[in-house]
């Protein structure tokens, strides 16, 4: 029983990691769907691969730590099991924190732009979409300051 315990532990971080969404141009959140947002448009300039991490790793840390300190428990008892416990829960947040960085890296892109105005600007997003120097794009601009690049 604790061996599926323990494997349903170890698989509850990737599944909440597979729920995050990062920018992309292609990706709409609910909340941003039907939004008001400006449109600019300008020429690429620039391109540069990027890694885009999720930049909060408390769901691995969490789940690591517990996960650790449920298995630190059974090493042992009295003194023993509670040393046990706060080292395993340590050494479990740890691993989940770098657990949950990998799952939450994605390839992405760094495209800078000349817009129409002359100004130059850069965003960063997933690379789910092929962009190329010299092609125009438009620039899309939420209220919060959220932007995408988009064809």
């Amino acid at each position: 029983m604790k061996l599926g315990f323990y494997t349903g532990m170890l698989l509850f971080p990737l599944a909440l990691g597979a729920c995050s969404i990062m920018p992309s141009s292609n990706t709409y959140t609910t909340a941003q769907a039907g939004t008001l947002q400006e449109v600019k448009f300008g020429t690429v300039v620039g391109l540069r691969n990027v890694m885009i991490r999720e930049d909060n790793a408390e769901t691995g840390k969490v789940a690591g730590g517990v996960i650790g300190g449920v298995a630190g428990n059974d090493l042992g008892e009295g003194k023993g099991q509670i040393i046990g416990s706060v080292a395993g829960a340590v050494i479990g947040g740890t691993v989940g924190i770098a657990l949950d960085r990998s799952i939450q890296s994605k390839q992405g892109v760094e495209i800078t732009v000349k817009l129409e105005d002359n100004r130059t600007v850069a965003i960063a997003q997933l690379a789910d979409e092929h962009f190329t120097i010299g092609e125009q794009v438009k620039i899309l601009t939420s209220q919060d300051g959220k932007a995408r690049i988009t064809h």
